[in-house]
């Protein structure tokens, strides 16, 4: 009687253990997906950015960044992007592979300005993106820095006579983590 309760006290523990290191892993390959459970950011839950890192950011690392904009966040036509980086920020950018993606198809670039020393990328676009659209940055050859975690902020410039910035959120990407 006695060796059965040991057998499945052994049992019960091994499927915990199990357990955990399943949820483990899992939750390790979503980290790269989206910003996850994000607790103490500065940032408004409804300000963060979902974004998806295709080769799992790892440090120092070639990457493709898809930072990604619900169609609830474009009121107005776009015609630039411009995404700010904080200065710590050390990965590098290839200004020649990024797209901009509109429900999942590819729409022309006009021009994309990587600005070193201001932190920043601008897209600027051929033809405005029509408002209360899905989009997609797509910035692909992106080599990763050595790891941390990155506030990268977005605004838009509307398409119009006097085009005003507007804030449209902020992806915080895990490099690493």
């Amino acid at each position: 009687m006695l060796s059965t309760q040991s057998s499945i006290k052994s049992l019960i523990s091994a499927i915990a253990l199990a357990g955990c290191v399943l949820t483990g892993l899992s939750v390790r390959s979503l980290a790269q997906s989206n910003p996850g459970l994000v607790l103490w950011s500065g940032v408004k839950r409804e300000n963060i950015l979902r974004y998806h890192l295709d080769f799992n950011g790892a440090p120092n690392y070639w990457d493709r960044y898809r930072l990604r904009i619900p169609k609830k966040k474009l009121e107005l036509g776009v015609a630039q992007f411009s995404i700010s980086y904080p200065d710590y920020y050390d990965g590098k950018f290839d200004v020649d592979k990024i797209e901009v993606r509109v429900d999942g198809k590819s729409i022309p670039v006009s021009e994309v300005v990587w600005d070193k020393e201001n932190y920043s990328l601008q897209i600027y676009m051929e033809e405005p993106v029509p408002a209360k659209q899905n989009v997609e940055l797509v910035l692909s050859n992106v080599k990763n820095p050595d790891g941390g975690t990155y506030y990268f902020v977005c605004y838009v410039l509307a398409s119009g006579d006097i085009p005003l910035p507007t804030y449209v959120g902020t992806w915080i990407v895990s490099i690493g983590r």
